[in-house]
């Protein structure tokens, strides 16, 4: 990624679950999901082994450099050196920031989950480009992931320097529940890739998410 990320990449950050596959490709979804307006895409397929995890971060790598928008991978930096990803997410269980940026250089992405005030000023200093904060509402995908109240949110997002994008049971209903929060966007799952029409659910997302940041004012 050679250009400066901006507030506007985070709107609709799209993460990837196979799960939801049924008949088709996971690069045609991904491939609906651009179409439908994700502005950013994490691979994040915890249960493919490696080999078959870098294959398929080089197909999603493809579709989202061809839509010359962010990709990233979950967790893993040697799949995201692998394929030349523009970046990687980590977890707070996933190792130290400040090695993981040594890992990948300056140039890389480099997201982190944060769940605290505390954590989330920590990544930012360890040089983190952007947060991933929640839950912040109960989901599905992580069953065991407390949730991040609106006020520990709203802390974060005024006094970090780098974007905020919020995950974490984010749908229809509760994208409209961050406005004033800060956030400058919201990392989707199920949302997409449950969705019968997966474009046409994106299209949605994105609208909402991109009503509710101009809601912060």
């Amino acid at each position: 990624m050679t250009r400066k990320l901006t507030s506007e990449d985070f709107r609709l950050y799209v993460i990837t679950d196979r799960s939801w596959l049924r008949e088709e490709a996971l690069e045609d979804q991904v491939q609906k999901a651009i179409d439908g307006g994700a502005t950013f895409l994490q691979i994040r397929e915890k249960e493919l082994p490696y080999n078959d995890f870098v294959i398929e971060a080089a197909r999603l790598k493809k579709l989202a450099t061809a839509a010359k928008i962010p990709f990233v991978v979950n967790d893993n930096v040697d799949a995201a050196l692998a394929v030349d990803a523009d970046g990687v997410h980590i977890g707070q269980e996933d190792g130290e920031a400040a090695r993981v940026r040594e890992a990948l250089g300056p140039d890389k992405i480099l997201g982190v989950s944060a769940h605290t005030l505390a954590e989330a000023l920590a990544a930012e200093a360890a040089g983190a480009d952007y947060l991933g904060v929640g839950a912040a509402f109960a989901t599905a995908t992580k069953q065991d992931a407390s949730t991040v109240s609106f006020e520990t949110l709203k802390a974060i997002c005024s006094q970090v320097h780098i974007p905020v994008v919020a995950i974490g049971g984010l749908n229809e209903t509760t994208i409209p529940k961050l406005g004033g929060s800060g956030v400058d966007g919201v990392a989707v799952i199920s949302a997409v890739f449950s969705a019968p029409d997966i474009t046409k659910a994106t299209r949605r997302l994105r609208r909402l998410s991109e009503e509710m940041v101009k809601g912060h004012a």
